[in-house]
């Protein structure tokens, strides 16, 4: 039997209606991506359908041929690369980050694909303020190659987790999760494009859910 990437069932909790996307003054974004930026295209176009009530002010990337600042550019986003070779350290790197989103008046922080440890220089910046994607379940399979490890493990059953980050390495307090179910014949790629469109649909959810709690 064959699937569709979308045509699996998956479990989303918690489960929020679309009036948890709107109400109030929209917050105000800095989304941090590495490559191809497709967490990123789903924020900006919940915003842009009125899904989501926030603005994204700045896309800050590290990689130089990351994706994601071509799809910034299309949609008249502002997109600033630093490049994470250029400093010394990661606490230089990120007292750079940190300078950059405050110069774009950022109130919560998205890592959307972000490829880089994060310092207590960026999480005291922000307490609770900066919410990671990750594809599985966590507190399984941190780290990366998530879904290969998932594999390997023989699982019936993984997913992805939006949380808040903290200093250690895909860990902190559990936004939202969507479970995907793992078939006989998957591989890391058919398996990972299944998790994907369940990112794509709990992280705009994610950020209006912790939105909703200030």
């Amino acid at each position: 039997m064959s699937f569709r990437p979308d045509s699996t069932s998956s479990l989303v909790s918690p489960s929020i209606s679309n009036g948890s996307f709107s109400g109030g003054s929209p917050v105000k974004l800095g989304i941090m991506a590495s490559g191809n930026g497709s967490n990123f295209e789903v924020v900006a176009q919940a915003i842009a359908d009125g899904l989501l009530n926030a603005q994204i002010q700045v896309l800050i990337y590290n990689n130089p041929s990351a994706k994601a600042a071509a799809r910034a550019a299309n949609r008249g986003i502002e997109a600033v690369l630093l490049n994470h070779r250029d400093y010394k350290s990661r606490e230089e790197f990120d007292t750079q980050i940190v300078q950059t989103l405050q110069q774009y008046n950022v109130e919560l922080v998205i890592m959307a694909g972000w490829m880089r440890l994060v310092t207590s220089v960026l999480i005291d910046a922000f307490p609770d303020k900066i919410i990671n994607i990750h594809p599985s379940l966590l507190p399984s399979f941190k780290g990366t190659r998530a879904v290969e490890q998932a594999l390997a493990a023989g699982v019936k059953i993984t997913g992805c987790t939006v949380h808040i980050a903290c200093l250690e390495m895909d860990s902190g307090p559990i936004i939202m999760q969507a479970a995907v179910p793992i078939l006989p014949d998957d591989t890391p790629e058919t398996l990972h494009a299944r998790i994907q469109i369940q990112e794509h649909r709990i992280l705009p959810q994610a950020i209006a859910l912790l939105g909703s709690r200030e």
